[in-house]
């Protein structure tokens, strides 16, 4: 019988020999947020030692996984049952599940745990419970849209809102809601917004409502978003953007007409559109903003040959046959005559061009329209006839029927023989009886003849020949608006009326003809060209497919695939006019679209826009002339080689008034500026000039390397061109005046004018007195020196001024005698002087043989000029420097010679001006 203890066991047989059992696997759920995980099946471990001590216990549940969360914990040892919990937080947002291995461990085999065993490993698979936490949000912060009024939309616009929890319960939106009351507006459960009524654009233009949300745990939004929705009109198809007005500011280069301007199509497919602008300017001048020089400036601002004639310059005494024409006033001073059918001239013999080749040109401005009942009539432009005994015509230029017709009758030579004669042309655009603007040219290379219009190139349609006229020794008529004939009407006296027939009915302007030459295409371009017009910046950032035509500035043409290229184009169209002073007033703009759609011609109707530009006045120049008003010069040097110069003091300036860029227009500023003039008139004042024995003349190397003309007569001289006011100063320095009788003449006084754009812009009238100074008693010399009269006025220059008041500090003692001196030494000059003018008055008594003779002699005797002007004597002067003045007066050989020298060497001029007197103001 063997030995056992208190429980029937013995002790040698108390070794753990058994492993704890626990299930293969395990499922558990755990709510986040809270500890205990429930399992299944639960967690219990048997060992089949039990119920021996230690070995048939449980001592502890081991768990392996990377960061698991959890902890098991023995609740019986001796039943095996246990419970898993867990560590720390669950968070299903962050983890939805968990997979870790879990093992059991018995007590061992003794109370001091030695030899414990482990059971076999054990899958536990952990699901986290979701909490509905989180409210929904909505992933926008405003919601926009627009709708057509009069539709009912199945959806206007999808609201969205999302919720973090991490279950389908919590985290899926169940439902939305409209908050705001009233609206006609639902929504469904996907958040689709529709309206449940038409909406009217005049009743309500935009609705701004308010909607939430709710997860599937009914869980509210905490904030509703905003919906805004606009109500747009019924879609018209039609540009969008775009402003009635554009108002440009001269002198701003180009600027953007439509910045903003796109295409409404209403989203139908289009293929391809094309747009015309066209920018109507045929109420300004000559059909635009063109220069309004006169016809002969402009020829020499585009580099024309010289030798043209103007047929219908501006009235003048020496161009008087324009005076009884008709004149089209407020064209911004364009010369333009108007001729209603009853009126015409001849053109005097001495200006009627000569010599007409086999080249010449002749060039024109006109404006005509067809005539009612007058169309089979010729309508003459420009007619060289017999002037008596007979009808021919040898050229002309008329319109007929709406056709331009060149008549060009040569002159009989050795071959009598049919040549060309007529010449047809029937444009294709009738530009001839538009009644808009064109510049017209035809260019003679005999037997060819071209015309252009507009600077394009038309030949003849058709070409008739004529016999050459036989020569006849008959005077010829040159006739503008009507043709010259003998009439065959008879008076009771048996003579017969010469009259005008064949009468324009239309506007001519810039009538000339040029023989010998023809003009080249680049001055028939410059000469028509217009100063504003259409641009479009940027080509080379356009869309490929974009085309763009032009059409004399005046009309653009885009034509394009693609709307949304078409309409980035239109945003950079310009509107540009460079005139300095441009004519001010109103240009209109039309444009129009046509599009096409896919296998259609047209699919929508676009409608025509209107809209001006407005061309603000620019500032006008105030052109002044300053100087000397009255000059005294002894009767000698009036006779000598080079006379006076009147003008030696002038200056041209111009000024406007600008407003301050921030006080507004209140706050004005006045700005000199530099442009150009196009001429200078000096007109005699009282009698005319007696060409017997006096001139006013300038040398023409005084207009060399400048673009400008003069002519004189008796009546004064004009100097013309389109030149800087600084050309116009040094020409009219120039200018010379001389009287080699000047016995009976006490004074001369004139007129000085300047214009800019044909006398838009006149300067004040500048006049100036030449008196003569006679002989006179040395007293009233001396006189004139210690007290100068009242023609003695300074004249002022800023620059010399402060370079003087620079150095007029408190003069030294020691100046004062040399004051002295200096004054003593003048006074003996000045006798000297009034006896050598003494003695030049003795010799001016000779006959006029002996004036011819010396007269170079007295121009270098009669110089002695001085005048001391207190108010310009601002610093001591020594006696070389008296000697200095008085040698420069007495060797004064030309105006000429000096103002080379000046000009040559600037800067001893800057010097000069500081410490000398200019020669010009040593004066008696």
């Amino acid at each position: 019988m063997g030995y056992s203890n208190f429980y029937g066991v013995c002790p040698l047989c108390t070794v753990n020999k058994h492993k704890p059992w626990i299930e293969t696997s395990y499922h558990g759920v755990i709510t986040e947020n809270m500890d205990t995980v429930l399992l299944d099946p639960p967690l219990v471990a048997l060992d089949k030692d039990a119920p021996i001590p230690y070995a048939g216990e449980i001592c502890a549940f081991k768990i392996f996984g990377q960061d698991a969360p959890f902890e098991a914990v023995v609740l019986n040892r001796t039943s095996g049952e246990g419970v898993l919990k867990a560590s720390s937080q669950v968070d299903c947002e962050s983890q939805k599940e968990y997979t870790f291995i879990i093992q059991a461990y018995d007590c061992g085999a003794g109370p001091n745990g030695a030899d414990w065993k482990k059971s076999h490993k054990a899958v536990v698979h952990i699901q986290v419970n979701d909490v509905n936490e989180f409210s929904p949000v909505f992933r926008e912060s405003l919601y926009k849209a627009s709708v057509t009024e009069g539709k009912i939309y199945d959806s206007i616009l999808q609201v969205e809102a999302w919720d973090q929890d991490c279950s389908p319960q919590y985290s899926q939106i169940c439902n939305y809601e409209i908050v705001t009351a009233g609206t006609p507006f639902a929504i469904d459960r996907n958040g689709n917004i529709r309206n449940t009524e038409q909406l009217s654009f005049d009743k309500q233009q935009s609705y701004k409502i308010l909607v939430s949300a709710f997860d599937c745990g009914q869980k509210k939004a905490k904030e509703d978003v905003g919906v805004h929705i606009e109500v747009k009109p019924v879609c018209r198809p039609g540009w969008q953007g775009w402003n009635k007005r554009v108002d440009y500011e001269p002198g701003t280069g180009s600027k953007q007409l439509f910045p903003k301007m796109h295409l409404e199509t209403c989203g139908g497919p289009l293929s391809g559109m094309k747009v015309m602008l066209e920018l109507q300017t045929n109420h300004i001048g000559k059909g635009c903003d063109r220069e309004t020089y006169s016809e002969k400036s402009l020829q020499k601002l585009c580099g024309a040959a010289s030798g043209s004639t103007d047929l219908l310059p501006a009235p003048s005494p020496s161009t008087n046959w324009t005076a009884s024409l008709l004149t089209d006033s407020g064209r911004d001073s364009d010369l333009i005559y108007r001729f209603d059918g009853h009126q015409a001239t001849n053109v005097p013999d001495h200006a009627v061009p000569q010599n007409l080749t086999d080249q010449f040109t002749v060039a024109m401005w006109m404006k005509h329209g067809p005539s009612p009942g007058l169309r089979a009539e010729k309508e003459t432009i420009l007619c060289n006839s017999d002037k008596t005994e007979m009808n021919r015509h040898h050229y002309s230029l008329y319109v007929h029927n709406c056709r331009l017709v060149f008549l060009l009758r040569r002159d009989f030579t050795q071959i009598d023989t049919f040549r060309p004669a007529e010449f047809h042309w029937k444009l294709e655009q009738v530009c001839i009886c538009d009644k808009e603007w064109h510049y017209y040219v035809i260019n003679v290379e005999f037997p060819a003849v071209t015309l252009f219009v507009d600077g394009v190139t038309y030949e003849p349609y058709l070409v008739t020949d004529d016999w050459p006229i036989h020569s006849a020794k008959i005077d010829t008529q040159l006739t503008v608006g009507a043709c010259w004939q003998e009439a065959f009407v008879q008076h009771a006296e048996g003579m017969a009326t010469p009259r005008f027939t064949q009468y324009f009915h239309g506007s001519l302007s810039g009538l000339t003809i040029r023989p010998g030459r023809i003009e080249t295409q680049k001055v028939i371009s410059c000469l028509q060209a217009c100063k504003e017009g259409l641009d479009i910046n940027s080509l080379e950032s356009l869309a490929k497919d974009i085309k763009v035509r032009e059409n004399m500035k005046s009309v653009l043409v885009v034509e394009g695939e693609d709307v949304d290229s078409i309409n980035t184009a239109m945003t950079k169209i310009s509107y540009i006019n460079s005139r300095q002073f441009p004519t001010p007033g109103l240009r209109r703009l039309h444009i129009t679209a046509s599009v096409q759609c896919f296998g259609e011609e047209t699919c929508l109707s676009i409608p025509d826009i209107r809209a001006v530009v407005m061309v603000l006045p620019p500032s006008e120049p105030r052109i002044t002339i300053t100087g000397l008003k009255q000059l005294i010069r002894p009767a000698s040097e009036l006779r000598g080689p080079l006379g006076v110069a009147p003008f030696k003091e002038l200056r041209i300036t111009s000024t406007v008034m600008r407003g301050d860029a921030f006080g507004g227009p209140h706050r004005l500023s006045v700005t000199e500026v530099m442009h150009n003039l196009d001429y200078c008139d000096v007109l005699v004042i009282g009698d005319e000039l007696n060409p017997e024995r006096e001139s006013l003349e300038i040398h023409h190397s005084a207009l060399l390397g400048k673009h400008l003309d003069a002519t004189n007569s008796t009546s004064g001289i004009s100097i013309y061109g389109v030149d800087s006011m600084a050309h116009y100063e040094q020409a009219l320095r120039q200018l010379r005046y001389r009287n080699w009788r000047p016995a009976a003449l006490s004074e001369r006084r004139f007129r000085l004018t300047c214009s800019e754009l044909n006398g838009r812009y006149t300067s004040n009238e500048f006049n100036l007195e030449v008196s003569v100074l006679h002989r006179a008693a040395p007293m009233e010399h001396i006189n004139h020196v210690a007290a100068p009269p009242q023609y003695m006025r300074p004249v002022h220059h800023p620059l010399m001024i402060h370079a003087l008041n620079s150095h007029t500090s408190a003069a030294p003692p020691a100046a004062t005698v040399v004051i002295v001196i200096c004054i003593a030494a003048l006074v003996v000059i000045v006798v000297i002087g009034i006896y050598r003018i003494h003695a030049t008055h003795q010799e001016a008594s000779r006959d006029d043989e002996d004036e011819v003779k010396d007269l170079e002699t007295d121009w270098g005797s009669s110089a002695l000029n001085i005048t001391i002007n207190p108010m310009e004597v601002t610093a001591p002067l020594c006696a070389d420097e008296l000697v200095g003045s008085v040698t420069i007066a007495e060797s004064d050989k030309s105006d000429e010679e000096e103002e080379e020298k000046e000009e040559g060497s600037e800067e001893v001029v800057g010097k000069r001006e500081k410490s000398e007197w200019d020669s010009s103001r040593v004066t008696y």
